[in-house]
């Protein structure tokens, strides 16, 4: 059977932590103690190679940490929670003014909730949607998904209560709770539980229920659930968080050892193990406490160079549908059900994906084989029998490729698509145009604007509960230059 030749599984997300607490045993200290050396000038023992799988083994969790933290406590993010289990409620589709994820989309909006886990189980009471697209998606800071519910599965259909907690929530264990459909142990105590809806833009009765569902998206601990005080909360003290280059350059160990001492890990899970030995190597072990001049140096500068390689070389594969092709139906997995180098790929294409059953995320490659730059215009045509098999929805988007969002004009177009707009050609197939100028004869709805300069461009199509067997030899289209 002929593998799809550009089908990437990516999606919108989010994660959970566990910590795990390890004491160290040091042993009974020697009748003459030696000179202990200089750690804060020492640099660790590491080979090239040694260095480029710590890079590789950490990334998914600094990834994670700067995300889930942005979304959290960043005021100026236009997804901000506001704080720690509180929700973000969207006012409408997202534009280029959005800078708080790479590759968002404005296909679905984010209804965001960032759960601080340690003290109190948090509750979260979901309504129903007039959808024919709803996911809830959860993670943690080690970046595995989990899609709870979601539309597909016959879901939303009447209100559920959520109740989220951790290996480490204090005075929990999971017991069943008077009022809580459903119970979930998150991975982590810091956690992300979001709705993706598609609002139904353009029937205006469907997007007006839809987005008073929204509002009705209802977070709380679960002592304010049961009508008691809420317990005080032990301030997040949370390391400083960024850009992923920025941590690797100047906190990079001070970020892994509050990253792990958070998220849980299971001793028979090979990933989980690799990336305890590979920060082991550098003084991060789950349950000590970070002090700078007990870790051994590191040269920030090398591992920001280490992690630009490998994005670029991981953006490389996700663009060529020969070599995407191999990771197509295993990203963004729940845990154990993932291998290395497709978390690598998922976590530097853009965090907080869909799995292949909700959504998968074809990068679109062009027909003279060269990356597309707003220099050039192009079009993408799909025959009737060419379109992609959905069963929800699809859409195209586009991209700059350096940084990952949406490119600005005026026309406040940003994708084709059932939200932003299309129009299918009276054969039933589509020509998509990517131009500095509206071409002629082409509906603006099939427009795709960039400003004339020298910037990579991508385009990502999204298709909402595709057909999976159809997947597996359906061809994604080419960008074809025209100018």
């Amino acid at each position: 059977m002929k593998t799809s030749s550009s089908t990437l599984l990516m999606a919108s997300a989010v994660l959970l932590l566990l910590a795990a607490t390890v004491s160290c045993d040091r042993g009974s200290a020697p009748d003459t103690p030696a000179a202990e050396p200089d750690v804060t000038t020492a640099k660790p023992a590491l080979t090239s190679a040694e260095m480029e799988n710590l890079v590789r083994r950490s990334y998914q969790y600094v990834t994670l940490f700067n995300t889930i933290n942005n979304f959290a406590v960043n005021d100026k993010n236009p997804f901000a929670a506001g704080g720690w289990n509180k929700t973000h409620y969207p006012k409408g589709l997202m534009n280029a003014s959005v800078r708080g994820i790479p590759r968002p989309n404005n296909d679905t909006l984010y209804v965001l909730s960032l759960l601080d886990l340690r003290k109190d189980p948090a509750v979260i009471q979901y309504p129903a949607f007039s959808s024919r697209f709803v996911s809830l998606e959860t993670s943690a800071y080690d970046h595995y998904i989990n899609i709870p519910l979601a539309t597909s599965k016959g879901d939303f259909k009447k209100p559920t209560t959520f109740l989220y907690y951790s290996a480490r929530t204090e005075g929990y264990s999971g017991e069943p709770v008077e009022g809580v459909d459903t119970i979930m142990e998150m991975s982590g105590d810091y956690v992300i539980a979001f709705l993706r809806v598609m609002p139904e833009a353009k029937d205006p009765a469907k997007f007006k229920a839809n987005m008073a569902a929204i509002s009705k998206v209802k977070v709380q601990t679960l002592s304010e659930f049961q009508g008691r005080p809420a317990k005080p909360a032990d301030p997040a003290t949370l390391p400083p968080y960024g850009k992923v280059a920025e941590t690797y350059t100047n906190n990079f160990q001070e970020v892994m050892q509050f990253v792990f001492n958070h998220i849980s890990f299971d001793p028979k899970n090979e990933m989980d193990q690799a990336a305890l030995a590979a920060l082991a190597k550098v003084g991060v072990e789950p349950g000590k406490q970070y002090d700078a001049a007990k870790v051994p140096a590191l040269d920030g500068k090398q591992l920001a160079a280490l992690v630009a390689a490998m994005e670029k070389k991981d953006n490389a594969i996700w663009n060529n549908p020969k070599t995407l092709a191999p990771y197509e139906f295993k990203t963004f997995q729940p845990k154990g059900h993932m291998d290395i180098d497709t978390m690598v790929l998922q976590t530097v294409v853009g965090p907080i994906g869909q799995p292949p059953s909700q959504a998968m995320y074809p990068g679109i490659a062009t027909t003279d084989g060269q990356p597309m730059n707003a220099q050039h215009d192009y079009v993408l045509r799909m025959t009737k029998a060419e379109m992609p098999p959905f069963t929800a929805f699809w859409s195209a988007t586009l991209y700059d490729t350096k940084q990952g969002y949406f490119i600005p004009n005026k026309e406040n177009k940003y994708s084709v698509g059932q939200n932003a707009g299309m129009k299918l050609n009276e054969s039933g197939g589509i020509e998509i145009h990517i131009a500095a100028e509206q071409p002629a004869g082409v509906p603006a709805e099939n427009w795709l604007p960039i400003t004339r300069e020298d910037l990579g461009i991508d385009v990502i199509m999204r298709i909402y509960v595709p057909d999976l067997k159809k997947m597996k030899t359906w061809q994604a289209p080419k960008a074809e230059k025209v100018k």
